[in-house]
């Protein structure tokens, strides 16, 4: 009886460590924004929630299709400099069709249009690079990572584009209802609102959160419900097994990339429509981001594990970080030495104890 009590103790024990090393990120995040809500003021509401969604936007659609890409075994360098490459097409389109006489109903929605085909390019290229010619994915990446840069500052001018159409800003900083005691208004401002009443209304929901979380969603459910998703595991887990079960790799990788260069080109648009310009190193600081989110998340650099849910608790934790620090006044270059410590950990623990943070 005794043996057995004991066997029984150490199976609860193990069965326990299991549930905390598989979701030791998420326990994570509850921790941080439970020690910024007691250390600084007005951390815990729900307009500084808020602008931590707004705030990892950029980060999660990075990593999103950066968690393709790293399940397959590779890694996408170039996600940072296609945000920009895709945000200074969207913003010089508007601004060109807007000297031309286009209205904004015109020249937004072309510009949009115009930075979501261009911007498939360097993915597309990327892919074939890595999937028919066999390049590293470091290198194919990295090198398109100076291509995209150069191709954004030679549109551009070497100058950010600035001028565009006043809607754009509207867009992107608007919400999707808008709520004052006793009324309720979707997408803009209630009307004919006194100084006072001004002050009460209360923004839920911002737009560039609510469009980036349907394309996150929906690609979650790719990811983890469809056999595009058991393909992008399966090349990740043995590429070899894979193509012997069937698989077409080369064009799957393809694909794959072209979906990191997509989410990228979305975070361009998103810049635009927030900052109300175009910057050709917009999302140069935020490559790294994405690689941190996606092991922080859960996923093996390895290859064969990751998922998005992981992945965007991973950029939440990093966008809490980041917003706690501020609140507490803290130097933002702290921010990396956080992010960096957290990295590491998330490694540490897929690589000494895979059988905690992997799932059967």
């Amino acid at each position: 009886m005794k043996t057995v009590s004991q066997s029984a103790r150490t199976d609860y024990i193990r069965d326990v460590l299991v549930l905390i090393g598989r979701n030791w990120a998420l326990i994570f995040l509850f921790l941080e924004i439970s020690y910024f809500s007691l250390a600084g003021t007005g951390y815990f509401s729900l307009k500084n929630f808020q602008n931590i969604l707004v705030a990892s936007t950029t980060v999660m659609l990075l990593a999103t299709g950066q968690t393709f890409v790293i399940i397959t075994g590779g890694i996408d360098l170039s996600v940072g400099f296609i945000v920009g490459f895709a945000g200074v097409i969207c913003a010089k389109v508007m601004v060109t069709l807007q000297a031309l006489g286009m209205g904004q109903a015109v020249s937004i929605p072309v510009g949009v249009l115009a930075a979501l085909i261009f911007g498939l390019v360097p993915g597309l290229v990327n892919g074939l690079l890595v999937a028919r010619l066999r390049v590293p994915p470091f290198i194919a990446t990295f090198g398109m990572y100076g291509i995209a840069y150069g191709v954004a500052e030679i549109i551009s001018g070497n100058v950010p584009v600035h001028n565009l159409p006043p809607m754009v800003g509207f867009i992107g900083h608007s919400y999707l209802v808008y709520y004052l005691p006793g009324r309720i208004s979707f997408l803009q401002m209630p009307e004919n609102l006194d100084p006072e009443q001004i002050k009460q209304v209360v923004g839920l929901f911002p737009n560039v959160v609510v469009a980036s979380a349907i394309f996150i969603a929906v690609f979650a459910f790719i990811l983890a419900k469809t056999r595009f998703g058991q393909h992008t595991y399966a090349i990740g887990g043995n590429v070899e097994a894979a193509a012997r079960s069937g698989i077409n790799v080369p064009r799957h990788l393809v694909k794959v990339y072209v979906i990191s260069s997509f989410f990228a080109t979305l975070a361009g648009i998103v810049y635009t429509l927030k900052f109300v310009t175009g910057l050709p190193d917009a999302g140069s600081a935020r490559m790294l981001d994405s690689v941190s989110a996606v092991v922080i998340g859960g996923a093996s650099l390895y290859g064969g594990t990751g998922t998005v849910v992981g992945t965007v608790i991973g950029a939440l934790i990093i966008a809490c970080l980041e917003i706690g620090m501020v609140n507490l006044n803290i130097p933002t270059f702290n921010l990396y030495i956080a992010v960096g410590c957290i990295l590491i950990l998330a490694v540490l623990i897929d690589q000494f104890f895979p059988e905690l943070t992997h799932k059967d």
